[in-house]
């Protein structure tokens, strides 16, 4: 009766490293395709840069925003049925009414702000959490927020799991801004709004940029780049035609 049960115990064990051994491979595999895919991801945001390079006045973006772009996992921030196209180079649904921005337009924002490892940044419409996890690869601090509760819980504990520590989330009306963290160096709004909010601008800091699109759902969107000197005038000049969800909040 011993040795019978000692062979089964035995053949369990091996099940069960079988089952592992068979997972693992599994899990590898499908981490190994998702570096292939983001680095046909990137490939594609490097054209797109070459083919807008008309609007953006450069060719191709700061290697250290690319950089971000080939480490952070964007497949990590989409759920489980857009996972096969979460390197797809277009925006995906996150639901609430939602989506991930298309993996250029993020590129290209990011690149706008002209991210330095000291900075702190604002981050308005913190959706899924993949613009933040790119900005807290490139500086030192992210501050984000996001207006509908859900996804700023889901956000806020994916990018604890990811180990993110220099980013905190907000549940909030992002068009005020976050005051008492302020001023910030950068300003990044991944949503449309009618007008450049005033609490955001005063929120930025002299030699600080924000990146915003502006316009109506439907109407043209422009996505404009928003810069204070060092004496605090405000200057915006408007990069390409885009088409974002928009800003909402009591505003």
């Amino acid at each position: 009766m011993n040795i019978i049960m000692c062979l089964c115990r035995n053949r369990f064990v091996l099940l069960i490293l079988s089952v592992f051994v068979l997972l693992m491979g599994t899990f590898t595999q499908a981490q190994e395709n998702y570096t292939k895919a983001r680095q046909a991801m990137i490939k594609e945001i490097e054209a797109d840069a070459r083919i807008t390079s008309f609007y953006i006045n450069k060719k191709e973006f700061d290697p250290k925003v690319m950089a971000a772009m080939s480490k952070v996992p964007r497949h990590e921030f989409v759920p489980w049925q857009e996972r096969l196209s979460a390197y797809a180079n277009r925006p995906l649904p996150i639901g609430h009414g939602q989506t991930i921005s298309q993996p250029y337009i993020v590129a290209l924002m990011t690149d706008l702000l002209k991210p330095e490892r000291q900075q702190k940044v604002l981050e308005v419409g913190t959706g899924s959490g993949y613009q933040a996890a790119i900005l807290a690869e490139l500086v030192a601090e992210v501050f984000t927020i996001e207006i509908i509760e859900p996804l700023g819980n889901q956000a806020k504990e994916r990018l604890k799991q990811l180990n993110y520590r220099n980013v905190t989330v907000r549940i909030g009306d992002g068009y005020y801004g976050w005051e008492e963290q302020g001023p910030f160096d950068g300003i990044v709004v991944t949503a449309a709004s009618s007008h450049i909010p005033p609490p955001l601008i005063q929120q930025l800091k002299p030699g600080g940029r924000m990146v915003i699109p502006v316009g109506s759902r439907f109407m043209v969107q422009q996505l404009v780049l928003v810069e204070k000197d060092a004496k605090g005038n405000v200057t915006t000049r408007q990069i390409l035609p885009v088409r974002f969800v928009p800003l909402t909040g009591k505003h």
